[in-house]
C-alpha cells in the first residue's frame, strides 16, 4: 500500500506550532496595595532621643542587610543559638521540605508540554491453521512485536504553560514562606532569651532585695532584744523577707519554660540545653526604619502573598481554555514479525498516525461557573494580600509605638527608682533613731521594689519590641532572595 502523501500532515503540524503561541485569559499584572509615604510614628528629631527609643532613620548595617540582625545586639550566645535555627529547627525544615515538593510540582506541569512515548514489546506464541495451500493445517506460530506509542496534546491555548507559570509562582510562594518562617522562629527565639535573661535581672534584684531585707530583719531583731522596738516590727520584716524569697523560688519555673522553649527553636531536647544566667544590662540597638513602599520588598510573608495571586491568575486562563477545542495526535511505530531473525529488518515495520479534536457542545454551564470560581478565588487572595500589607504596616507602627513609649516610661521609672532609694534611706535613718516605725520601712522598702522589678521588666520589654519590630521590618530579607520562575522550573531538569 503506497504510503499517503506527507504535504497535509506537515502542513497540519505548522500550522499547529503558528498556533501553539496563542494563551487565552487575563495578562497578570501585580494588585495595588496601601503604601503610605511615611510611617504615623516618626523619630524624634533629636537623634540621642531616636536612640534611647531603640530605632532610626537610616540604611540597614551589614548584619541586617544580610539577614544576620541578631549581631546587632552583640551578644555571641545569642548568635550561637541564632545560627542553629535554620539548620535544625523542624518547622523550619518541615517548610522548606514543601518548598522542594513545590518545585517538583512544576516538573510535573511542565512535562505535559512534551509529548509521551511508551513501549510494550511483546513476544507472543499460539496455535493457528495454516489455509494458503488449500488444505487446512495446523501449526504453531510466534510473533513478535515491538511496538513505539506516541501522544501529545498541543498546548494551543496556553492552559499548559499556565499552569507550569501557576506551579511555579506557587513554589516561590514557598520560597517565601520558608524564609518567614526562619524569620519567625529567629525572632521568637530571640524573644525567648530575652525573656529568659529579663528572668535572670528580677532574679539577681530579688537576690539582692533578699540580703538588703536580712539585715533589716537582723536590725529589727537586736532593737527588739534590746527593748526599742515589738515584736510586731520583726513579724512584718520577717514577712517581707519571706515574700521576696518565695518570688525568687517562683521565678525558676519561667525561666525554665523559657529556656525549654529556646531548645525546641535550634532543634534540640531540652536536656540537651543549659543556658547559664546573665542579667540584661543594655537597652536595644538603634534600628534602620525606612519607607512603608519598602515593605512590599522586605517583607517574606508579602511576596508570598502576591506570588499566590499570581497562581491564581493563571487558573483563570486554565478555566477559560477549556472553551476551546482539545487537539490530541497520536502515532505508533515499531517492528513487528513472526520470525525472531526477521524481527529487526526494514520490512517488518509499521506505522500510524492520527489527529483527534475534541470539544463539549453542552455541558450546563459548568465551564462558565469554574471560570467565576477561579475568578473568586483570585479576588480572595489579591484580598489577603492586601489585608497581609496593611498587617504589616500596623505591626510596624505598633512596635515603633511601643519602642517610644517604653523609652519615656524607662526613664520615668528610673526617677521613680531614685526617688524610692531616697525614700528608703531617710525612713530608715528615721527608724533606727525611733521617730518613725517599721511600718514606714516596709512601705518605702515595697515602693523601691516595685520600682526596680518594672525597670527590669520594661528593659526586657524594649528588647523583646525591637525584636517584634525587626520581625515586622523583614529581618532585612529582600524580594531579590525570591526565586526566580527559571530557577524553580530549571532545578528539576
Amino acid at each position: 500500500m503506497k504510503p499517503p502523501p506527507h504535504f497535509p500532515l506537515t502542513t497540519l503540524l505548522t500550522m499547529l506550532l503558528a498556533s501553539a503561541g496563542c494563551m487565552v485569559g487575563p495578562h497578570y499584572k501585580r494588585p495595588s496595595a496601601a503604601a503610605p509615604p511615611s510611617f504615623k510614628e516618626q523619630p524624634p528629631v533629636n537623634f540621642k532621643e531616636a536612640e534611647a527609643a531603640g530605632w532610626k532613620q537610616s540604611q540597614p548595617g551589614d548584619a541586617f542587610s544580610k539577614g544576620r540582625w541578631w549581631e546587632l545586639y552583640n551578644d555571641s550566645a545569642l548568635n550561637a543559638l541564632e545560627e542553629q535555627v535554620s539548620v535544625s529547627n523542624q518547622n523550619v525544615l518541615q517548610a522548606e521540605a514543601q518548598y522542594k515538593q513545590a518545585k517538583a510540582a512544576v516538573s510535573v506541569a511542565r512535562a505535559a508540554l512534551f509529548p509521551i512515548v511508551t513501549t510494550t514489546p511483546s513476544i507472543a506464541t499460539g496455535r493457528g491453521t495454516a489455509t494458503g495451500n488449500g488444505s487446512g493445517a495446523s501449526g504453531r506460530q510466534t510473533s513478535f512485536t515491538l511496538p513505539f506509542n506516541v501522544s501529545w496534546e498541543p498546548d494551543l491555548w496556553g492552559n499548559i504553560r499556565r499552569g507550569v507559570t501557576a506551579s511555579a509562582a506557587t513554589a516561590q510562594s514557598l520560597a517565601a514562606y520558608v524564609a518567614n518562617a526562619r524569620l519567625l522562629y529567629q525572632a521568637e527565639l530571640a524573644q525567648d532569651y530575652f525573656g529568659l535573661h529579663g528572668n535572670d535581672g528580677e532574679a539577681e534584684l530579688l537576690t539582692r532585695t533578699q540580703t538588703s531585707y536580712k539585715e533589716y530583719l537582723t536590725l529589727t531583731r537586736d532593737r527588739f532584744s534590746a527593748g526599742v522596738a515589738s515584736d510586731l516590727d520583726v513579724a512584718q520584716a520577717e514577712s517581707q523577707l519571706y515574700q521576696v524569697q518565695s518570688q525568687l523560688i517562683d521565678l525558676g519555673v519561667q525561666r525554665a519554660a523559657f529556656e525549654h522553649a529556646i531548645a525546641i527553636l535550634i532543634g534540640k531536647a531540652p536536656v540537651e540545653l543549659t543556658i547559664p544566667p546573665v542579667p540584661l544590662t543594655t537597652g536595644p540597638p538603634p534600628l534602620p526604619l525606612g519607607l512603608p513602599s519598602e515593605l512590599l520588598e522586605r517583607r517574606p510573608d508579602i511576596a508570598g502573598a502576591e506570588r499566590q495571586v499570581a497562581a491564581a491568575n493563571e487558573q483563570i486562563g486554565i478555566a477559560m481554555a477549556a472553551f476551546y477545542p482539545n487537539l490530541s495526535l497520536t502515532g505508533s511505530a515499531g517492528l513487528e514479525s513472526s520470525s525472531l531473525a526477521k524481527w529487526f529488518t526494514w520490512p517488518s515495520r509499521f506505522w500510524s498516525v492520527g489527529p483527534q479534536l475534541a470539544e463539549t457542545l453542552f455541558d450546563a454551564g459548568r465551564r462558565r461557573g469554574v471560570v467565576a470560581e477561579q475568578q473568586a478565588a483570585y479576588d480572595a487572595t489579591v484580598a489577603a494580600y492586601r489585608e497581609t500589607v496593611l498587617t504589616a504596616m500596623q505591626q510596624v507602627e505598633d512596635d515603633l509605638a511601643a519602642l517610644r513609649i517604653l523609652a519615656e516610661e524607662a526613664d520615668k521609672v528610673r526617677q521613680t527608682v531614685q526617688a524610692a532609694n531616697r525614700a528608703l534611706d531617710v525612713s530608715s535613718a528615721q527608724y533606727r533613731a525611733g521617730t518613725v516605725g517599721y511600718l514606714t520601712v516596709i512601705t518605702s522598702q515595697a515602693t523601691l521594689l516595685n520600682a526596680e522589678v518594672t525597670a527590669v521588666a520594661l528593659l526586657t520589654r524594649r528588647l523583646t519590641a525591637s525584636v517584634l519590630l525587626i520581625e515586622a521590618l523583614g529581618g532585612g530579607w529582600n524580594g531579590s532572595q525570591l526565586p526566580t520562575k527559571q530557577n524553580v522550573t530549571a532545578a528539576q531538569r
